[in-house]
Protein backbone atom coordinates (compact mmCIF):
# COMPACT_ATOMS: atom_id res chain seq x y z
CA UNK A 1 0.00 0.00 0.00
CA UNK A 2 2.93 2.51 0.73
CA UNK A 3 4.61 1.52 -2.57
CA UNK A 4 1.55 2.25 -4.42
CA UNK A 5 0.78 6.14 -2.32
CA UNK A 6 4.27 6.83 -3.40
CA UNK A 7 4.30 5.62 -7.09
CA UNK A 8 0.88 7.65 -7.21
CA UNK A 9 2.37 10.42 -5.48
CA UNK A 10 5.71 10.49 -7.83
CA UNK A 11 3.40 10.69 -10.85
CA UNK A 12 1.39 13.11 -9.52
CA UNK A 13 5.17 15.10 -9.03
CA UNK A 14 6.02 13.87 -12.82
CA UNK A 15 2.95 15.66 -13.77
CA UNK A 16 3.18 18.82 -12.05
CA UNK A 17 6.47 19.14 -12.81
CA UNK A 18 5.49 18.91 -16.54
CA UNK A 19 2.77 21.35 -16.55
CA UNK A 20 5.14 23.95 -14.90
CA UNK A 21 7.44 23.88 -17.61
CA UNK A 22 4.68 23.79 -20.36
CA UNK A 23 3.71 26.72 -18.65
CA UNK A 24 6.42 29.27 -18.93
CA UNK A 25 6.18 31.73 -22.08
CA UNK A 26 8.13 31.79 -24.68
CA UNK A 27 9.91 35.00 -26.28
CA UNK A 28 11.21 36.27 -29.21
CA UNK A 29 13.16 39.52 -30.47
CA UNK A 30 13.36 40.95 -33.66
CA UNK A 31 16.37 43.80 -32.77
CA UNK A 32 19.50 45.56 -33.59
CA UNK A 33 22.99 45.81 -32.38
CA UNK A 34 21.13 46.75 -28.50
CA UNK A 35 19.61 43.33 -28.95
CA UNK A 36 22.84 41.65 -30.50
CA UNK A 37 25.61 39.49 -28.81
CA UNK A 38 28.18 37.08 -30.32
CA UNK A 39 27.42 33.98 -31.06
CA UNK A 40 23.52 34.21 -29.80
CA UNK A 41 22.26 35.39 -32.66
CA UNK A 42 21.74 33.43 -36.37
CA UNK A 43 24.87 33.12 -38.16
CA UNK A 44 25.28 35.90 -40.82
CA UNK A 45 23.70 38.24 -38.63
CA UNK A 46 26.17 41.14 -37.62
CA UNK A 47 26.43 41.75 -33.61
CA UNK A 48 27.46 44.75 -31.96
CA UNK A 49 28.25 43.27 -28.77
CA UNK A 50 31.26 40.38 -28.53
CA UNK A 51 32.50 37.59 -26.10
CA UNK A 52 35.87 39.16 -27.00
CA UNK A 53 36.71 41.46 -23.66
CA UNK A 54 37.41 44.95 -25.06
CA UNK A 55 36.61 47.16 -21.80
CA UNK A 56 37.28 50.64 -24.13
CA UNK A 57 34.22 49.65 -26.57
CA UNK A 58 31.83 48.30 -23.97
CA UNK A 59 31.44 46.70 -20.59
CA UNK A 60 28.83 44.25 -21.89
CA UNK A 61 31.18 41.62 -22.04
CA UNK A 62 29.40 38.55 -21.29
CA UNK A 63 25.71 37.55 -22.77
CA UNK A 64 23.97 37.29 -19.06
CA UNK A 65 24.29 41.58 -19.18
CA UNK A 66 22.52 42.10 -21.80
CA UNK A 67 18.92 43.28 -21.64
CA UNK A 68 16.94 40.11 -23.11
CA UNK A 69 19.04 37.37 -21.13
CA UNK A 70 18.25 39.50 -18.09
CA UNK A 71 14.51 39.78 -19.07
CA UNK A 72 14.11 35.92 -20.03
CA UNK A 73 15.93 34.89 -16.72
CA UNK A 74 13.77 37.33 -14.22
CA UNK A 75 10.86 37.09 -15.90
CA UNK A 76 11.11 33.17 -15.96
CA UNK A 77 10.49 32.84 -19.75
CA UNK A 78 12.01 30.94 -22.48
CA UNK A 79 14.23 32.12 -25.37
CA UNK A 80 12.80 30.85 -28.71
CA UNK A 81 14.42 33.13 -31.08
CA UNK A 82 16.95 36.22 -30.89
CA UNK A 83 16.96 37.56 -34.86
CA UNK A 84 18.94 40.60 -34.05
CA UNK A 85 21.43 42.20 -36.44
CA UNK A 86 23.59 45.21 -35.78
CA UNK A 87 23.02 48.54 -38.07
CA UNK A 88 19.39 46.87 -39.16
CA UNK A 89 16.53 49.60 -39.84
CA UNK A 90 12.92 49.15 -39.95
CA UNK A 91 12.55 50.61 -43.57
CA UNK A 92 14.70 49.70 -46.63
CA UNK A 93 16.84 52.55 -46.29
CA UNK A 94 20.29 52.24 -44.40
CA UNK A 95 23.06 54.39 -43.59
CA UNK A 96 24.25 56.71 -47.08
CA UNK A 97 21.32 55.77 -48.49
CA UNK A 98 22.50 51.99 -49.18
CA UNK A 99 19.55 49.59 -49.47
CA UNK A 100 19.12 47.83 -46.21
CA UNK A 101 16.39 45.48 -47.04
CA UNK A 102 18.29 42.32 -46.62
CA UNK A 103 18.75 43.20 -42.77
CA UNK A 104 15.48 44.85 -42.29
CA UNK A 105 12.77 43.98 -39.83
CA UNK A 106 10.58 43.27 -42.54
CA UNK A 107 12.70 40.75 -44.14
CA UNK A 108 13.24 39.31 -40.67
CA UNK A 109 10.21 39.58 -39.16
CA UNK A 110 9.49 35.37 -40.86
CA UNK A 111 12.17 34.05 -38.59
CA UNK A 112 10.79 33.89 -35.23
CA UNK A 113 9.51 30.68 -34.53
CA UNK A 114 6.58 29.93 -32.43
CA UNK A 115 6.78 32.18 -29.57
CA UNK A 116 3.82 33.34 -27.43
CA UNK A 117 5.64 36.80 -26.85
CA UNK A 118 7.45 39.47 -29.58
CA UNK A 119 9.83 41.94 -29.01
CA UNK A 120 10.25 44.21 -31.65
CA UNK A 121 12.99 46.68 -30.42
CA UNK A 122 14.22 48.85 -33.50
CA UNK A 123 13.94 52.71 -35.15
CA UNK A 124 17.25 53.45 -33.60
CA UNK A 125 19.11 53.30 -36.86
CA UNK A 126 16.24 55.05 -38.82
CA UNK A 127 16.78 57.82 -36.74
CA UNK A 128 20.43 57.83 -36.80
CA UNK A 129 20.85 57.18 -40.44
CA UNK A 130 18.20 60.21 -41.09
CA UNK A 131 15.89 57.87 -43.21
CA UNK A 132 13.19 59.81 -44.21
CA UNK A 133 10.02 59.87 -42.57
CA UNK A 134 7.52 59.64 -45.35
CA UNK A 135 3.76 59.71 -45.14
CA UNK A 136 1.34 57.65 -42.58
CA UNK A 137 -0.13 54.84 -44.99
CA UNK A 138 -1.81 51.38 -43.88
CA UNK A 139 -2.80 49.67 -47.44
CA UNK A 140 -1.57 49.20 -50.58
CA UNK A 141 2.52 48.74 -49.89
CA UNK A 142 4.80 49.04 -52.82
CA UNK A 143 8.33 47.88 -52.31
CA UNK A 144 9.28 52.12 -53.57
CA UNK A 145 7.05 52.82 -49.86
CA UNK A 146 9.27 50.79 -48.00
CA UNK A 147 12.10 53.02 -48.11
CA UNK A 148 10.41 55.38 -45.87
CA UNK A 149 9.52 55.03 -42.18
CA UNK A 150 6.11 55.42 -41.24
CA UNK A 151 5.07 52.84 -44.31
CA UNK A 152 7.80 50.39 -43.60
CA UNK A 153 6.71 50.27 -40.16
CA UNK A 154 3.03 49.75 -40.99
CA UNK A 155 3.86 47.13 -42.82
CA UNK A 156 6.52 45.52 -40.01
CA UNK A 157 3.49 45.54 -37.55
CA UNK A 158 0.54 44.44 -40.27
CA UNK A 159 2.59 41.41 -41.08
CA UNK A 160 3.46 40.63 -37.55
CA UNK A 161 0.11 41.04 -36.61
CA UNK A 162 -0.99 38.27 -39.67
CA UNK A 163 2.11 36.00 -39.35
CA UNK A 164 1.79 35.68 -35.25
CA UNK A 165 -1.99 35.37 -34.03
CA UNK A 166 -2.43 35.20 -30.65
CA UNK A 167 0.77 36.32 -29.52
CA UNK A 168 1.36 39.60 -27.65
CA UNK A 169 3.55 41.78 -29.43
CA UNK A 170 4.95 44.75 -27.87
CA UNK A 171 6.77 47.59 -29.74
CA UNK A 172 10.14 48.91 -27.85
CA UNK A 173 11.14 52.58 -28.19
CA UNK A 174 14.69 53.96 -27.90
CA UNK A 175 15.28 56.97 -25.64
CA UNK A 176 17.05 60.34 -27.19
CA UNK A 177 15.46 59.25 -30.98
CA UNK A 178 14.24 61.94 -33.26
CA UNK A 179 10.78 63.32 -32.45
CA UNK A 180 9.13 62.46 -35.72
CA UNK A 181 10.28 59.02 -35.34
CA UNK A 182 9.21 58.27 -32.17
CA UNK A 183 5.78 60.35 -32.21
CA UNK A 184 5.06 58.57 -35.69
CA UNK A 185 6.05 55.03 -33.48
CA UNK A 186 3.38 55.85 -30.94
CA UNK A 187 1.19 56.11 -33.95
CA UNK A 188 1.69 53.50 -35.70
CA UNK A 189 1.50 51.55 -32.93
CA UNK A 190 -1.85 52.51 -31.89
CA UNK A 191 -3.59 52.04 -35.10
CA UNK A 192 -2.16 48.41 -34.94
CA UNK A 193 -3.11 47.97 -31.52
CA UNK A 194 0.35 47.18 -30.78
CA UNK A 195 1.37 48.19 -27.56
CA UNK A 196 4.72 50.61 -27.03
CA UNK A 197 6.78 50.61 -24.40
CA UNK A 198 8.85 54.03 -24.46
CA UNK A 199 12.16 53.53 -22.45
CA UNK A 200 13.90 56.60 -20.17
CA UNK A 201 16.96 57.42 -19.04
CA UNK A 202 19.29 54.32 -20.65
CA UNK A 203 23.03 54.58 -19.23
CA UNK A 204 24.47 54.32 -22.72
CA UNK A 205 28.05 54.57 -24.09
CA UNK A 206 28.92 55.18 -27.96
CA UNK A 207 25.04 55.44 -28.04
CA UNK A 208 24.67 51.77 -27.05
CA UNK A 209 23.41 50.39 -23.69
CA UNK A 210 26.32 49.78 -20.76
CA UNK A 211 25.79 47.00 -18.55
CA UNK A 212 23.75 49.31 -16.59
CA UNK A 213 21.95 50.54 -19.62
CA UNK A 214 21.15 46.97 -19.83
CA UNK A 215 19.63 46.36 -16.81
CA UNK A 216 17.10 49.64 -16.67
CA UNK A 217 16.03 48.44 -20.12
CA UNK A 218 15.19 44.82 -18.64
CA UNK A 219 13.61 46.02 -15.45
CA UNK A 220 11.54 48.96 -17.70
CA UNK A 221 10.46 46.18 -20.30
CA UNK A 222 9.53 43.27 -17.47
CA UNK A 223 7.40 46.13 -15.09
CA UNK A 224 5.79 47.03 -18.60
CA UNK A 225 5.16 42.94 -19.99
CA UNK A 226 4.07 41.43 -16.06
Amino acid sequence: MKTKSLIILSTLLLIFTSTKAQTKQRISILGDSYSTFEGYIPQGNEPWYFQKVDTSRSDVVKVNLTWWWQLIKEGGFLLEKNDSYSGATISYTGYDDADYSPRSFITRLPRLGSPDIILIFGSTNDSWAGVKIGEFQYSDFKRGDLYYYRPALAKLLEEALLRYPNVDIYFIINSELRQDITESTKTICKHYGIKYIQLENIDKRWGHPTAKGMKEISKQILKAIK
